[in-house]
């Protein structure tokens, strides 16, 4: 296991401080997969040249709000005025979106590549940085993820991140439809982005 001596003061305390602020607000066995996601990260990081700091950061706290009660993204939708269609959504999208939020403001996080990793680690984006594509597969491909298709995932974005993002997105999508569930819009625009790469 890879842990980093913080050096680029994104975060303000060390990795250790920020994973006992992770350890006090998961259940464990969410904190157990954001250390997966961390180790998974820092892997695709350094096979694409990603600052792996970053990477590890954006690992650990991809999740952060994951477990909070629905009220707490109600009041943090309305308090920072983010989209109201918001709304109409649950935890699958807010702990995403809604969860950069609150990583800024409790846990003093400002870089935005490393809160648009959070914010689109579930749905995708048009455009999204490479450390934004090393979350959102990372998440994905955790060595304890296992459903159909996730060792095509692992070997697709091993050989090529971006190809993996694209494998993703569909996946994703036919998942929701097949499953009679709502697509987040960003998620189809996601798909129609990457699928054509």
């Amino acid at each position: 296991m890879t842990e980093l001596n913080y050096q680029e003061h994104i975060f303000p305390g060390t990795r250790e401080q920020l994973v006992a602020k992770l350890e006090q607000a998961l259940k464990p066995h969410r904190f157990r997969h954001v250390l997966r996601v961390e180790q998974t990260a820092i892997q695709l990081a350094t096979a694409n040249q990603v600052d792996v700091e970053k990477a590890s950061i954006a690992g650990l706290v991809h999740d952060y709000a994951k477990q909070r009660p629905d009220e707490d993204f109600i009041a943090a939708i309305q308090r920072y005025h983010l989209d109201p269609m918001l709304l109409d959504y649950g935890n699958v999208i807010w702990h995403g979106v809604v969860g950069a939020e609150l990583i800024k403001h409790e846990l003093q996080i400002f870089d935005e590549d490393i809160l648009n990793a959070v914010r689109h680690h579930t749905t995708g984006a048009v455009y999204m940085s490479p450390l934004e594509q090393v979350i959102y597969m990372a998440d994905y491909i955790e060595p304890k993820r296992d459903f159909p298709g996730v060792d095509e995932a692992r070997k697709v974005t091993a050989a090529d991140l971006a190809k993996g993002v694209a494998f993703q997105a569909k996946q994703t999508l036919q998942y929701l439809v097949t499953n009679c569930k709502p697509v987040y819009p960003k998620s189809i625009d996601t798909y129609n982005a990457w699928i054509s790469r």
